[in-house]
This record gives structure tokens, sequence and C-alpha cells, in this order.
């Protein structure tokens, strides 16, 4: 009993410490989006980049998209092996290399803002591991995960409506992504000296969910190995999903427009910010489940509803049955009931089933890896070789398809690791799941 007791008072963080904790992380995402996502209000009309057939908003776009992608594959190493020690001075760093990047996209010419915005891309890719690394590992992580979720959900409307306030009081378009990021960098500060002082999780934590430390190169090998034959569905189902989400998201000015929603005030935050709570709530909710299998069923089926309503919502405006607002409210909150888990529950449930000792960042930066090359493949493809078709339509097009192969892909891997059995030693509540040689034998039993 006194066992039990000592068990539960050590825990690093009790329902007050979670919700406190989960409130200081989503300050310190919510502020990395006012250096990343203002420059997107502007629509550039009429400018083009080097003079030719790309437009110089989707330059803009892609260049820093370029930058992000390449932090996420540099963020696959550092992010899952940087120290306790060193993560406040690398968010603090990489924040103000972000500012300094904006100041020379207001200061230099013409094509030369793409080289700049490429740099203030390059520096915040790392941002978001480093701050999962505060909250990965607990009892609680699906609760604080979801809640820095729902950051990046509403934050990229509310700083683009930042953005366009700006404008509004005469600052000039070009010096206003700066403006826009330096008024969000005293919040940034308070909030990472606040995540400094979150306990480390517990031993009862480390019990439920395993260590997690720092991977080397074998141990990120030992895992992908181990496991590629649901990873990589899942991989390229988020490079789409990825590409999805951006593509949406830096061109929601000119859809909203296309569809006659554009000039209507705060309308960028009228369109997250339901889709923030729903989904922030349903992920919130899985911190119940106890069962890890369970819970990846419950993840797999939110997925999978999400791509669902993609496809529904999109054939029903095709045929007149909703309107452009509405359907731009569910594609977000389809895209989003898939994309957030990834970012957030997914690896966290697959390392604590599997018993693998890691980092669930590692599996996060792998996903995102493909997602911003799958991002910047689109970019190309629409100015070069769908430049006649409208922002809408094309958008349209890309959700039949990414229904599709997104069912596809939730279906295949979540088929895989919800086979697995579980490996010997493991408590019944976790119900964790084994290594997949044995299931890869079965199959293949099964097959002769």
């Amino acid at each position: 009993m006194n066992s039990k007791a000592n068990k539960d008072s050590s825990s690093a963080l009790h329902w007050q410490g979670s919700l406190a904790a989960a409130a200081i992380a989503f300050t310190a995402y919510f502020c990395m989006y006012a250096f990343r996502k203002p420059f997107t209000v502007n629509d550039y009309e009429g400018l083009t980049f080097l003079g030719g057939a790309l437009g110089l908003k989707s330059a803009l776009v892609i260049s820093q998209v370029l930058g992000y992608a390449l932090s996420k594959f540099v963020g696959v190493k550092f992010c899952s092996e940087v120290t306790r020690e060193r993560r406040a001075f690398w968010l603090i760093g990489l924040i103000v290399w972000a500012e300094l990047a904006l100041v020379a996209f207001a200061a230099v010419p013409g094509d030369w803002k793409v080289l700049a915005i490429f740099f203030n891309g390059l520096p915040l890719g790392m941002i978001w591991g480093l701050v999962v690394r505060y909250l990965e590992g607990r009892k609680s992580s699906d609760f604080l995960l979801a809640a820095l979720c729902c950051s990046f959900i509403i934050s990229s409307g509310i700083v683009k409506d930042a953005g366009k306030a700006w404008i509004g009081l005469g600052v000039d378009p070009f010096w206003m992504p700066a403006v826009t990021g330096l008024s969000f960098f005293i919040p940034f500060m308070i909030a990472v000296w606040l995540l400094e002082r979150l306990p480390d999780p517990s031993l009862g934590d480390q019990e439920e969910r395993t260590e997690r430390k720092s991977m080397r190169r074998a141990d990120r090998t030992a895992f992908l190995r181990n496991y590629w034959v649901g990873l990589v569905p899942l991989f390229f189902f988020y490079a789409v999903l990825a590409a999805f989400r951006d593509f949406r998201d830096n061109f929601s000015q000119e859809l909203l427009k296309e569809i006659g929603f554009s000039k209507v005030p705060g309308i960028f935050t009228a369109v997250e910010a339901p889709t923030a709570f729903i989904v922030t709530g349903m992920l919130a909710a899985l911190i119940m489940i106890k069962n890890h299998r369970t819970s990846l069923w419950a993840i797999f089926g939110a997925m999978t509803a999400g791509m669902i309503l993609i496809g529904l919502a999109t054939a029903a405006f095709a045929l007149g049955w909703i309107e452009g607002l509405t359907w731009m409210i569910a594609t977000g909150l389809g895209g989003y009931l898939a994309y957030v888990p990834y970012n957030a529950v997914l690896f966290e449930r697959l390392l604590a089933c599997t018993r693998s000792v890691g980092t669930a960042v590692f599996g996060i930066y792998i996903a995102d890896s493909f997602g911003y090359v799958g991002s910047i493949l689109v970019l190309l493809y629409k100015d070069f070789f769908a430049a006649d078709a409208t922002r809408v339509g094309f958008f349209m097009t890309f959700s039949w398809m990414l229904a599709a192969i997104g069912i596809a892909s939730l279906v295949s891997s979540g088929y895989f690791f919800l086979r697995l059995p579980a490996p010997a030693g493991a408590s019944e509540e976790a119900n964790s799941l084994a290594s997949p040689e044995s299931v890869v034998d079965n199959a293949a039993a099964e097959a002769v």
C-alpha cells in the first residue's frame, strides 16, 4: 500500500502540473509560428521569380519549405541526440536565427528575398523536436502532445491575422513578417524558461512508457529494421498528407479568395479554431486509454475517419451540397485528424507498444523529412504542370487523391502493427506489442 502511494506521489507531473506543462509547451510552439507563417498573408500578385513562370509567392513558399525540410533531415539526428542541458540554448538560438532571416527578407531586394526566406525555414524545423523532448515518455504524454498540436492548428490562423493587422497599421508588407515575429519573441523566451523547469519523467512514467533517451545510429537502424513493414506505408502517406496540409495552409489566402471569404475579418482564425479544439479534445481523450493496443486501434481509426471526411466533404462541395467555407473547415478537420497523431501520439504509443527504448522524436522527424519533400514536389507540379488550374480546383483533386492513399496506407500499416503479439514479460495492462519477426514468420507460413 505504501509503495503504491510512494509511486503515485513520485510522479513527475500530476494533473495540475500536466495542465501547466501543456500551456507552457503550447505557448512556445505557438510563438514559433509567428516567425514562420505571416509572410504567406501577402499574395505578391503580379510578381514572379527571376522573371519566369514561377510566381514569387510560390518561390517563397518552396524556398522556406526547402529550408524547413532540410532542417527536418538534420533534426532526425540532432533532435534525437541533443542533451537536456543544451535544449534551451538551441531553442533560443534557432528562433533568433529565424528572426534575423526575416529582417534580411525585408531588407534585401527582389529575388534575393527567396534566399532569405530559405534561411528563415532552416532553423525552425527543429523547434518541434526540441519541445517534444520535454514532454515525451510520461503517463500524460498523450494529453501534453495533443495540447502541443493544438498550437500549430490554431496559431497559423492567428499569426496570419496578426500580420494583416500590422499591415493595416501601416507596416510595410515585406517588413511585416519580422515585426510579427519580434512581437512574439518575449513570450517565447518566457515559455522556454518555464520548459526548463519541468521535471524529468518519473520512474513510474518510465515503467509505463519505457525510458526515453538519446538514440545513436545503431538504435535508429534497429528500430527501422524491425518495423519497416508497418513504417513504410505510414511514411509514404505522411509525405502526401504533409503536402496537402502545407498547400492548404500556405495558400489559404488564395483559396478563401476564390470561394469569396478572404476579406472577412479574422477569417483565418475562424476557419482553424473549431478544428483545433475538436482534434485536441479527441486526442487528449487517449490519455484515458491505458491499453496501448487499444489506443493504437483508436489512433488508426481516427486517422482513417479523417480521410473519409475529406473525401465525403469534397464530394459534397463538388455537388453543391455545402458551401466553400464549410468545405474548407471539413478538409482542415479531416486533415488534422490524420496529421496531428503523427506529431503527437502515434510514435509515442508505438514506442510504448514495442517496448523500444529511444525517443518518439526520431519517428516524427523521419516522417517530417518525407513530408516536406512531398510538399515541395506538389508546389512545383502545380506551378509548372497545372498552372491553368485554379487553386480550388487543384485542391479538390488533391483531396480525393489524399483520401484514397490515406485509407489504403492506414489499413496496411494498422494491419501490421495491430497483429504484433505481446512480448514476454509485458504487463497485461499495457498489452504491448512484440518485435515483428514472429508476425513475419507467421505470414510466411500462411503463404506457404
